[in-house]
């Protein structure tokens, strides 16, 4: 018995919590206990590396390279992804890749190399590898990017899953960016991340990590190229950074420096180089195209834990209509279950749910439910009985079902990674259809499970199908998630299939992508709060999740007039732009911070619903080329290292510039524009980048600035698309893509492309196709003709 814990349980016990705090205590041990029995012990390993190269096998794409301990597989695909696995690990099965993974490069030539060497050419990569089972990736030109050091494996000497460790060089002036959702970034600093998807328990802020949403991907922005690298292992690991230091001239740079470590899994890596489009592009093709948004989760989203009532719900929405305030979703949280019991409704607070969503949805708002995984262990709850009936629950080592304490009591987990129980949950939505939810938001699926110490989450020892392959949480733990969001998302398409499924998650992994987006989960109110609201929503972008955004004034507390404002200002040019609060938080609608915040605030949504068509064309543009909606500022020049190293700042697509205020009191902020004429889209005054600029940023507003030449899809006046064109500097032409998008169903459109051009004293616009040159369709309105 661990002295701490029983301290923790008396203390616990004691609180006054009296009796969840009981159940979190039992569960605690019962945790313990289970994990006692069904984890094999550990004793003594047997440290391991590759050993000296003894021959090849040519193969498609690259081969196979033995050493005298073990063997080494390398593959460049077509895409140019470049794929190693060590000990026989191959691509497949994998639940990060989208169907069967990209096929090799016929042109890539495995030959051999100096010193006993060899290496795999590829028309946009060189791979080398040394005699001692080192790896290095090139650019076709040599320029080194990344230098894998010998893996290193420990083994136990009675077998069982074998840890290892990878190292790894970069250039020293590179940046890292990435591992999921860090509070801490965009630009990951010097220290260790945890890969665990982990829900903090409390409000967090930028010190706390792991958070909700982990994955092994790694975006490396240096001087002589970007590069993305992905480990495909499901288990606990930490990946520790260090930022390289240059020599100033004296030629003793000291290398950036990537050490990963993971307590089991195969031993296999991805990597893609080339620009920050090109790599985010080849990642999408390798682990699936994101999901594309209806045009209403778009728009804005209300939601608060504690609504309580049909009545409160019409409340909120009449205040948003008398003061013609736009409003697209509302979100019941888990306050409308009966007690509790997902895929219930409390018939006493919400009687007529159904007609509520009817009404709403012809007022234009849509209604989103929440879902959590846990089903409560009680004889008579409608999901247990046929959960039990299909045994969908995950087991312990000695065939019970796993129990833990969530919102609902004792609770039993779904197997989400049995392709069985995904098809059973996938059809529970059908209910939640019926009662006339538009939307669903997955939360609590790290999985949590509370305790009163220890993590709050599933024994390490609990059976999981792994798809038939049989394993344990600590391989299915950090895809519970994801596959969850896979049965919510092949589930609706079968139910609901003439419309896009509207799913997004706390928790995932890489691969989340294809079913839905993710938010903040709940981030701390305050100053900090919101810096690390837009540094999780820059770095899922990086890691392939386009579709993010926080919750709006923080989830716990009262902000301030001021912060209130700044963090809506900064949420209307966010992909998921929703208000979200605690049950003891202080309220949320704009109306609720006094007049002047009001009036501010509906600058904010009005703007948000011009932009719409923007918004829209952005999500079609993140499906078809995994381009992140926002992006941070070096996103068109990595080489710019004073763009590197700004993170209060973003691109929104190619066309504007975003500068929120993250700070108190400010109302006057520097701004680093990339090359480039910037127009400051309210004065319209005119600034040419490189440089640092310094502008106003009163309380009414934050700086947007818009690219000179941007032809950007806007929501007119009369509520049709318009072309909102920014003169392009003389002697220049502009470009702009738009998708014209019903909102909704899975027509592909096409992507049209318009071009801007001075002609003396006006711009001209015409629309390009593959026919010729056309008239736009839509009215033109140029800007920044002064």
């Amino acid at each position: 018995m661990d002295g701490r814990d029983l301290v923790r349980s008396v203390s616990v016990v004691g609180s006054g919590r009296a009796a969840r705090g009981l159940r979190t205590v039992r569960a605690a041990w019962r945790r313990r206990r289970i994990d006692a029995a069904g984890l094999p012990p550990r004793g003594p390993e047997r440290a391991r590396v590759p050993g000296q190269v003894l021959g090849v096998e040519p193969g498609p794409g690259g081969g196979l390279i033995r050493f005298s301990r073990s063997e080494l597989r390398i593959v460049v695909a077509v895409n140019g992804a470049v794929f190693w696995g060590w000990d026989g690990a191959a691509a497949q099965p994998s639940y990060a890749l989208a169907g069967s993974g990209p096929e090799p490069d016929p042109r890539a030539v495995l030959e051999p190399d100096k010193d006993g060497g060899w290496r795999v050419v590829a028309e946009r990569v060189t791979v080398i590898v040394s005699r001692h089972g080192g790896v290095q990736v090139c650019t076709p030109g040599g320029v080194l990017l990344r230098k894998e050091l010998p893996p290193r494996w420990w083994e136990p000497v009675g077998g069982g899953a074998a840890r290892w460790m990878q190292r790894s060089e970069v250039a020293a002036d590179a940046r890292f960016f990435g591992l999921g959702g860090r509070a801490s970034g965009p630009r990951l600093r010097d220290g260790g991340y945890r890969l665990w998807n982990t829900d903090p328990g409390r409000a967090f802020g930028p010190g706390d990590d792991p958070l909700y949403l982990t994955m092994p991907v790694l975006l490396v922005v240096a001087d002589a190229g970007t590069h993305l690298v992905f480990h495909d292992t499901t288990w606990d690991g930490t990946v520790v950074l260090r930022e390289g230091e240059e020599g100033a001239g004296s030629g003793h740079d000291r290398a950036g420096r990537c050490e990963v470590r993971m307590d089991g899994g195969p031993l296999r890596c991805w990597v893609m180089v080339g620009t920050p489009a090109r790599v985010l592009h080849t990642w999408a093709s390798l682990t699936g195209a994101p999901a594309l948004p209806p045009a209403w989760a778009l728009g804005h989203h209300h939601a608060r834990w504690g609504f309580g009532s049909e009545q409160e719900v019409r409340r909120i929405v009449a205040g948003y209509q008398e003061r013609g305030l736009p409003l697209d979703a509302v979100h019941l949280d888990i306050d409308h279950y009966d007690d509790h019991r997902v895929f219930t409704v409390d018939e006493e607070r919400f009687p007529k749910l159904p007609v509520l969503a009817e009404e709403l949805r012809r007022d234009g708002i849509r209604l989103v439910s929440i879902v959590d995984p846990a089903v409560r262990a009680e004889p008579g709850n409608a999901v247990f009985e046929s959960g039990s009936a299909v045994d969908a629950f995950v087991r312990d080592a000695q065939g019970r079902a796993v129990r833990g304490v969530v919102w609902a009591g004792e609770s039993v987990f779904p197997d989400f990674t049995d392709p069985r129980v995904r098809a059973w949950w996938g059809g529970l939505y059908e209910e939640r259809l019926r009662q006339g939810f538009s939307g669903f938001w997955h939360d609590m699926n790290e999985p949590t499970s509370f305790g009163a110490f220890g993590e709050p989450t599933l024994p390490r020892s609990a059976r999981h199908a792994v798809e038939g392959r049989g394993g344990d949480h600590r391989e299915a733990h950090n895809v519970y998630a994801l596959c969850m969001a896979q049965a919510a998302g092949e589930g609706l398409r079968a139910l609901a299939p003439g419309e896009r499924p509207f799913v997004f998650s706390r928790s995932g992994w890489a691969g989340l992508q294809r079913y839905g987006g993710s938010w903040s989960g709940d981030v701390a109110t305050g100053w900090p709060g919101l810096r690390a609201s837009l540094s999780l929503v820059l770095g899922l972008g990086l890691c392939g999740m386009p579709y993010s955004g926080p919750d709006v004034g923080g989830f716990d507390g009262s902000p301030s007039p001021e912060l209130y404002l700044r963090w809506f200002q900064l949420g209307a040019y966010l992909p998921l732009f929703r208000t979200h609060a605690s049950l003891r938080a202080g309220r949320r609608e704009p109306w609720e911070f006094g007049a002047e915040v009001l009036e501010h605030a509906r600058v904010a949504l009005l703007e948000r619903r011009r932009l719409l068509p923007y918004f829209v064309t952005l999500a079609h543009l993140a499906r078809r080329t995994g381009a992140p909606y926002v992006r941070p500022l070096w996103w068109g020049a990595p080489e710019d290292r004073a763009l590197r190293d700004c993170e209060d700042a973003f691109l929104l697509g190619d066309g504007l510039l975003v500068a929120p205020v993250v700070d108190f009191g400010v109302d006057r902020r520097a701004v680093q524009l990339p090359r480039g004429h910037w127009y400051d889209t309210v004065t319209e005054k005119v600034y040419q980048g490189p440089a640092r600029v310094h502008v106003d940023a009163p309380l009414s507003r934050i700086p947007v600035f818009a690219r000179a030449g941007a032809v950007l899809p806007v929501r007119g006046a009369d509520g049709g698309l318009e072309l909102e064109v920014w003169a392009p500097a003389r002697g220049r032409t502009g470009v702009g893509l738009v998708v014209p998008d019903a909102g909704d169903g899975w027509d592909e459109p096409e992507i049209e492309r318009y071009v801007a051009r001075r002609q003396g004293g006006r711009v001209v616009v015409a629309r390009e196709r593959e026919d010729g040159v056309t008239e736009p369709p839509y009215p033109v309105r140029v800007r920044g003709l002064g």
